[in-house]
């Protein structure tokens, strides 16, 4: 990491109380996990507010899997552009402001997904969707690193990232109850009240949510806020989050018709198996937690090592050898191997971030994520249209181990700093 870049950070903002006491009291640490928790879930959540239901919309609408996947572009452009300056505001008005704004922007994609009448109705809630997730990266790490013990951090990335796939792995399941118990339209009528209910919470135990600003130094030089994008190592966090979302997108919006073409599954087997997938995640945040806080120094190769058995695991279902249940059940596995590397993933960027760019640093390289997400619907949906479906998961696979590559980096850049 280059001293002037870092020195450029540093210089325009004083941080008050942004690190966290080193003896909290546990009780103090989970508040704030849990409330922070619970807002990464419901930010999930609205992550599949339409990709469980694609063919049902494709049946109701007459719409092909290109114009499906659109609707995910549309939506992750949006949250991408937002992240990355979401970062800014995050770091000059607090996280907790931000974080109510995104829960009213849920409640309006729910109520626009409740009167939909076609593609654009459905283009409106990606839109709002898009607007009420961009921020939540930078919101909940500032209020991760600010709030909690800096020795119970390790565990706090791996509930965070736990929370996350459990937000996931109830989309599905709780869209396509409403759907066949009193149609689509009402589960999102009962999201909107989900995400009211939230939102009330958040709010009532707002105290645990606050964050303290970054204000600039009288004597900082032109051109400080953007310093921090000079760092290579920046750009290499970039590229991971880039790549190895294309592959989790293709689970997200093409797992379940893939499955069913490739071996003739009911969609409710192949909806479940993508709720699964998410468990079988969490299941990997836990115990990934351990492992990032007992490895704090080797984060990278954590990460490298979870990716590469993951990509490993997709070629062996995109080969189709073992059938449907069979390719089901190593797709699942694929979330556990994944989401081990998950806690010390964010430790790595944690490594990777100047102080007083929090917010920014975040903000930038999660919007790879969402950039990832946005261009995968498109590149999978073409060769889905042409029916290409082992194709498809190879190809996750390919972008999976060029993650591997791109952990190494940041990796190698942090131990030079």
């Amino acid at each position: 990491m280059s001293t002037s870049a870092t020195s450029a950070i540093s210089a325009p903002a004083a941080t008050h109380g942004a690190a966290p006491q080193p003896g909290l009291p546990l009780r103090h640490d989970a508040a704030v996990i849990g409330l922070v928790g619970l807002a990464h879930a419901s930010s999930h959540f609205a992550h599949l507010l339409l990709p469980p239901l694609f063919p049902v919309f494709a049946r109701e609408f007459g719409l092909s899997f290109s114009q499906l996947g659109l609707l995910m572009t549309v939506f992750f452009v949006i949250s991408g552009t937002g992240q990355a300056l979401a970062g800014f505001l995050v770091d000059k008005v607090g996280a907790r402001p931000v974080l109510f704004a995104s829960f009213v922007c849920f409640i309006c994609a729910c109520l626009a997904g409740y009167v939909a009448q076609g593609y654009g109705g459905l283009l409106l809630v990606a839109v709002f969707a898009g607007l009420g997730n961009a921020p939540f990266h930078p919101v909940d790490f500032s209020i991760l690193n600010q709030r909690v013990s800096t020795h119970r951090l390790g565990y706090a990335y791996s509930a965070h990232g736990l929370s996350g796939n459990l937000g996931w792995a109830l989309t599905p399941v709780f869209l396509l109850f409403f759907t066949a118990w009193q149609g689509w339209r009402t589960g999102y009528l009962a999201a909107a009240l989900m995400y009211a209910c939230i939102l009330a919470l958040l709010v009532a135990k707002r105290a645990h949510l606050r964050t303290e600003v970054v204000r600039r130094a009288h004597d900082a030089p032109r051109g400080s806020d953007v310093a921090f994008l000079r760092l290579p190592v920046v750009w290499w966090c970039f590229a991971f989050f880039l790549l190895s979302t294309m592959t989790l997108a293709v689970v997200q919006a093409f797992a379940s018709p893939i499955m069913q073409a490739m071996h003739g599954v009911s969609f409710e087997a192949a909806t479940t198996m993508i709720t699964a997938y998410m468990l079988c995640g969490a299941a990997g945040m836990f115990v990934g937690g351990f492992v990032a806080a007992r490895m704090p120094r080797h984060s990278d190769r954590v990460v490298a090592w979870s990716m590469g058995v993951g990509a490993l695991l997709i070629v062996v279902a995109g080969t189709g050898w073992l059938g449907g249940f069979g390719s089901m059940a190593v797709l699942a596995a694929t979330g556990f191997a994944v989401g081990i590397g998950g806690p010390s993933r964010d430790m790595m960027i944690k490594k990777a971030t100047p102080k007083g760019a929090t917010g920014r640093v975040y903000g930038t390289v999660y919007s790879g994520l969402d950039m990832g997400f946005a261009v995968a619907p498109l590149i999978y949906g073409f060769f889905m249209d042409r029916g290409h479906y082992s194709l498809t998961l190879m190809l996750a696979a390919v972008f999976l181990m060029l993650s591997v590559g791109a952990a190494l980096g940041v990796g190698k850049r942090t131990a030079a700093a």
